[in-house]
Formats: structure tokens, sequence, C-alpha cells
């Protein structure tokens, strides 16, 4: 089984704190009776609880991007010719 590291704690606490409010939210609300607005409130949580991860994977993980910033070499870099705008990163 692999430990979690530093970065994978710190992933998982800021996923913890944007979800934990909005899941108080929900269950709160689904405690008052109103079902739309509870389970509105907890989907939303689940999206925050696993925001983070999607985006650290969309950049290829911590490691990755840690060692992009630091060893970042020339020949991975596109020419301001081949250069795509930044929307294309996201298809």
């Amino acid at each position: 089984m692999k430990r979690l590291g530093l970065l994978d704690m710190l992933q998982l606490a800021v996923g913890f704190s944007m979800a934990g409010p909005m899941f108080f939210l929900g269950l709160s609300f689904l405690q008052a009776g109103e079902l739309v607005g509870g389970v509105a409130f907890l989907a939303l949580g689940a999206f925050a609880l696993y925001f983070p991860t999607y985006l650290l994977n969309r950049i290829g993980g911590p490691r990755a991007w840690i060692r992009r910033r630091l060893l970042g070499s020339e020949d991975d870099e596109p020419s301001d010719t081949e250069r795509s705008s930044p929307l294309d990163r996201f298809r």
C-alpha cells in the first residue's frame, strides 16, 4: 500500500476545508426538510472535495509540476510559432 506524502495530505486538507462547510449546510438543509437545497449542497461538497485532485491530475501531479518548474528544459517548451492558446490545455 502506498503511503500518503506531504503533498497528498495537503491536497486532502484543501479538499476537506472547501467541502466541509458545504456538507454541513447540506445536512442541515436535509434535517430542516429542504430536500432540493440539501442535495444541492451535498453534490457541491462532493465536487469541491475532488476538485483539487482533478486539478493536480490535469497538471501532471505534484512531482511532475515541481520537476517542470525547477528543472525546466529548453526542448520541452514549444517555440513561439508552435505555442498554443491557453484554452488548448483544457481540451
